[in-house]
């Protein structure tokens, strides 16, 4: 773990995004609110939520962080794919990178688990499915 000690505590904000790819009939159901497991969105938000709280236990070098505001938003892209933002914020002494990394990915994760039943073919292989493009979109730092 890397001492933070001497660091002053400051706003910090990261924003993370990352990408889902679905069947064109999925992201339908996900327009028309019908999918059998529920809100896919409301799912994910909170999932990501609860993940960007647990980054120190899931990543052991991840100093433990107050967490101020988490900020998760959903835009379709295309016909098959959309696009997860997670904002993070925090005042304390070490980035909050990480933390919306971690969102991103468990939103896309929920995601796909809330839709797998419509995303598999005959053999059960999801052809289509795939989570792609996450990366720390932007990081600040307010003195």
């Amino acid at each position: 773990m890397i001492d933070i000690s001497e660091k002053d505590s400051i706003l910090r904000i990261a924003t993370s995004s990352g990408k889902i790819y679905l069947k064109k009939e999925t992201i339908e159901r996900i327009k028309n609110k019908n999918i059998k497991k529920g809100d896919v969105f409301t799912i994910a938000k909170i999932a990501a939520i609860n993940a960007v709280k647990k980054v120190p236990d899931l990543i052991p070098l991840c100093h433990p962080i107050p967490i101020s505001n988490v900020d998760v938003d959903f835009n379709h892209e295309d016909d098959n794919v959309i696009k997860v933002r997670c904002t993070v914020k925090s005042i304390s002494k070490t980035g909050v990178e990480m933390e919306a990394l971690m969102g991103v990915n468990i939103a896309l994760l929920n995601i796909w688990d809330v839709v797998k039943m419509y995303e598999k073919d005959s053999n059960g292989q999801y052809p289509i499915t795939v989570i792609t493009e996450v990366k720390v979109d932007e990081k600040i730092k307010k003195t």
